[in-house]
């Protein structure tokens, strides 16, 4: 029983170990087989790869090349760029240099004249005593509504309504140069008094000219002063010196009111008002310049038909005037007539204005007298006159305003017509529409 217990527990034991045998030899199996297929695959993988690699390869060589070439032409462009700069800045310096020699060379010689002209100044030689000249062009000309000389006032601000226009010349005076007048309030204006009758002679022949050193003053009736005391505009230089009120700038041109100025007037110079310089406290004046009221009129009036009258002439001038309707013209015309406008030898000899007669009517040819003209002699022939019937001529804008002052000073305005004897182009001025827009 034992023996046959033995052999069975060795018969099984027998094929326990066989059957581990035969696991262990399928294990070695399998893993032979995988690693056989491994091997297959890796033969089979192998040649791809290669090719992976070769593909990759050949894509960043391909790129270098790429990139090299593109760094190649641009290094060559940049190259021949900075050449082209390096011979530019070569030009610009040769050409900076040449134009400071140039102005070094100009200045020299702008030092040498002035020297020379500032000695030849202070040691005149006694065989050359000819005046030096500074001639100067002017850089604009005034459109006002004073059409002529006679009628403009005869100090700036007295007739707050007279309107007029500083043009520059363009080709001269840029607009820039105006940037910044518009916010002063007032301008000197320096000017030419072009209208003397002896201006042409006075630069071309000095030595021939033979201006008043005294001349009569209005205010002292008829007393003479010397000319340098006075604003008279006959002087050894006919420079006048104005003020006015600066209404807006626009482009090249200045919009100006309380002028004194005739239209025409050549501008040399333009500058601004300062208060805190212009205006002197304590400064003093001879009496006889305090007393206002002597110029002054007692009254200003008018026709009974003159309102349908200007309205008349307004129809055909209104467009070109400074002015927005006839009443504000009448009322400039009342402004400007407040004053004696008449020279000092109407108002002392009234009879011995030339005397016109147009219809059995007494008329006065007003020649465009200044206040320093000679008193003349009355004459018997035309003492007949009353004091009240000259009649008296105002241009304004072109139109001819009539009117007679009597003995008392009361102006009676009587009529108003398109002038003939101003010429069109004196009509050609800035309107009332554009100095509305630009005063705005």
């Amino acid at each position: 029983m034992k023996y046959w217990k033995r052999c069975r527990e060795n018969e099984e034991r027998r094929v326990r170990q066989n059957a581990n045998t035969y696991s262990e030899a399928e294990a070695h199996n399998k893993a032979y087989r995988r690693v056989a297929t491994r091997q297959r695959l890796a033969n089979l993988m192998a040649p791809q790869c290669l090719a992976s690699k070769c593909s990759t390869a050949n894509i960043a060589l391909a790129i270098a090349a790429a990139l090299f070439a593109s760094t190649a032409i641009s290094l060559y462009f940049w190259r021949r760029k900075c050449r082209g700069l390096e011979s530019k800045v070569r030009e610009l310096e040769k050409s900076l240099k040449s134009s400071s020699e140039k102005c070094g060379a100009e200045r020299q010689g702008r030092i040498r004249a002035q020297q020379a002209m500032r000695k030849a100044l202070a040691y005149p030689k006694s065989d050359n005593l000819e005046l030096s000249s500074y001639p100067m062009a002017p850089i604009g000309v005034i459109q006002s509504c004073f059409s002529t000389r006679n009628g403009t006032p005869r100090q700036p601000l007295l007739v707050p309504l007279a309107r007029a226009c500083l043009v520059f010349d363009p080709t001269r005076v840029p607009s820039a140069s105006l940037e910044g007048l518009g916010e002063y309030s007032h301008c000197w204006i320096i000017y030419v008094f072009h209208l003397n009758t002896d201006l042409e002679k006075l630069w071309k022949e000095p030595s021939k000219s033979k201006f008043k050193a005294k001349v009569r003053v209005p205010r002292l009736k008829g007393g003479r002063m010397g000319v340098f005391a006075t604003r008279s505009p006959h002087r050894p230089c006919p420079i006048g010196l104005t003020v006015a009120k600066v209404e807006a700038v626009e482009g090249n041109m200045v919009l100006l009111s309380g002028v004194d100025l005739v239209d025409g007037t050549p501008v040399v110079d333009v500058k601004p008002y300062l208060p805190y310089c212009d205006a002197i406290e304590g400064a003093t004046v001879p009496k006889w310049v305090t007393e206002d009221n002597l110029l002054e009129v007692a009254s200003v009036s008018f026709s009974e038909g003159f309102p349908s009258i200007l309205a008349d002439c307004w129809v055909r001038t209104g467009k070109k005037s400074l002015y927005a309707s006839p009443e504000e013209f009448q009322n400039l015309i009342k402004q400007v007539l407040s004053w004696d406008i008449r020279s000092l030898s109407q108002r002392n000899r009234p009879y011995d204005s030339h005397v016109e007669t147009r219809n059995g009517k007494a008329l006065v040819s007003d020649s465009d007298s200044y206040q320093d003209e000679e008193a003349s002699t009355p004459t018997t022939d035309q003492a007949f006159l009353s004091f009240g019937g000259i009649i008296y001529h105002l241009n304004l804008e072109g139109l001819d305003v009539s009117y007679r002052i009597n003995c008392d000073g009361d102006v009676i305005v009587e009529k108003v017509a398109i002038s003939p004897n101003i010429p069109s182009s004196h009509r050609n001025r800035c309107n009332y529409s554009s100095w509305i827009d630009k005063s705005r």
